[in-house]
């Protein structure tokens, strides 16, 4: 068997162990008294899950794409940066190995670029490269809510590109996709300009544009009428647009990024979990596959773990807005448990499909 092959599935289980460790922080920011690793995990909560969980997975996914040894290095150092952030490495190892994690996703997509210059490649390659900036801005502790918006960067300019990439099956005119660009541009701008000014109306404007052009462009818009699986990844990334939507409309109500206020809260979580959670359970049935091998048996019980994550997105961001603190507490539980159930839910359907490929 493949070596690269076998090493993949302890890269995958550092990501999973990055998401856990990633959800058990965010309870405890949420004031639940759970033991923690260490005494600075809670401030842990959003590196583990962007650069621990989502670095390695993306990282990976881009390993096994290329085909070759090297880029299996960006997954790796991502992996082992968040354990040397749980388990008391010397100060700044963890964010150093994150930083040349990022370095490396940088580099396979310059490989990429110089096989294949197309557009979609090259919006993926500045969301790497939002990555490492802020990686590196981490690693010299500017504070969080400025790094955010380069982390945000990272993961929707990542989606975007392959959304954009898939959309040349449903053929959009010149001028849409001229219109893509002009709203990257946008969102560029206003990601440095929310990082760096603390004005996040470009950044607002730039997500806006980009939720509503996947809502009118994206496949999704037309698979959505199909059945079983197809239907349901269409209905997770349509529900994902419009949580990205909202994220960037508040952002232009709030007219800047600063951290502490609840629609700081509402913003981040519309976006990184709203957003970034719902393509990643559209996804999984299909990436599950690609890159570990396994079977994956769809089943409606899929539908459980995105109206839950649907409900309890809901209870948080109408907490944070309208409701008050007692919403955020129990919508952001319910969030954990949306993701538990939706690992859970994708485990037994691993589990029936390598049956149903037994039989």
């Amino acid at each position: 068997m493949d070596f690269w092959y076998r090493v993949r599935f302890p890269l995958m289980a550092l990501g999973m162990l990055s998401l856990l460790t990633g959800l058990w922080a965010g309870l405890s920011r949420l004031g639940l008294n759970v033991p923690l690793v260490n005494s600075g995990m809670p401030e842990l909560h959003g590196p583990l899950m962007v650069c621990g969980f989502l670095g390695t997975v993306i990282g990976l996914e881009r390993a096994v794409a290329m085909g070759k040894g090297w880029p299996y290095a960006a997954p790796l150092l991502a992996g082992t940066g968040t354990l040397a952030l749980l388990f008391g490495a010397p100060a700044g190892l963890g964010r150093l190995c994150i930083v040349f994690a990022a370095v490396i996703l940088v580099m396979v997509f310059a490989a990429i670029l110089n096989r294949q210059w197309a557009v979609f490649n090259v919006v993926m390659a500045m969301g790497a490269a939002s990555w490492l900036i802020g990686n590196v801005s981490w690693f010299f502790d500017v504070p969080l809510y400025r790094v955010a918006p380069f982390w945000a960067g990272f993961l929707i300019l990542t989606i975007a590109g392959e959304r954009l990439e898939l959309s040349r099956l449903s053929a959009p005119p010149q001028w849409a996709r001229t219109v893509f660009l002009i709203i990257v541009a946008v969102f560029i701008a206003g990601t440095v300009g929310a990082a760096v000014k603390d004005d996040a109306s470009f950044f607002g404007f730039g997500a806006m544009g980009l939720a509503v052009w996947l809502g009118f462009f994206d496949l999704a818009v037309k698979t959505v009428r199909m059945e079983g699986l197809t239907r349901f990844v269409a209905a997770c990334l349509l529900s994902g647009y419009f949580w990205l939507g909202l994220g960037g409309a508040l952002a232009i109500a709030q007219g800047d990024m600063l951290p502490g206020g609840p629609m700081y809260d509402a913003i981040l979580h519309s976006i990184f979990l709203g957003f970034v959670f719902a393509m990643i359970f559209g996804h999984a049935p299909l990436i599950f596959p690609a890159i570990l091998r396994v079977p994956v048996d769809y089943s409606p019980a899929f539908y459980l773990h995105i109206a839950l994550l649907e409900i309890s997105l809901a209870a948080r961001v109408g907490g944070d807005l309208l409701f008050g603190a007692q919403f955020v507490k129990w919508g952001g539980i319910l969030n954990a448990v949306t993701i538990l159930a939706f690992l859970a839910n994708t485990a037994l359907a691993v589990m029936r499909g390598r049956k149903l490929q037994g039989a």
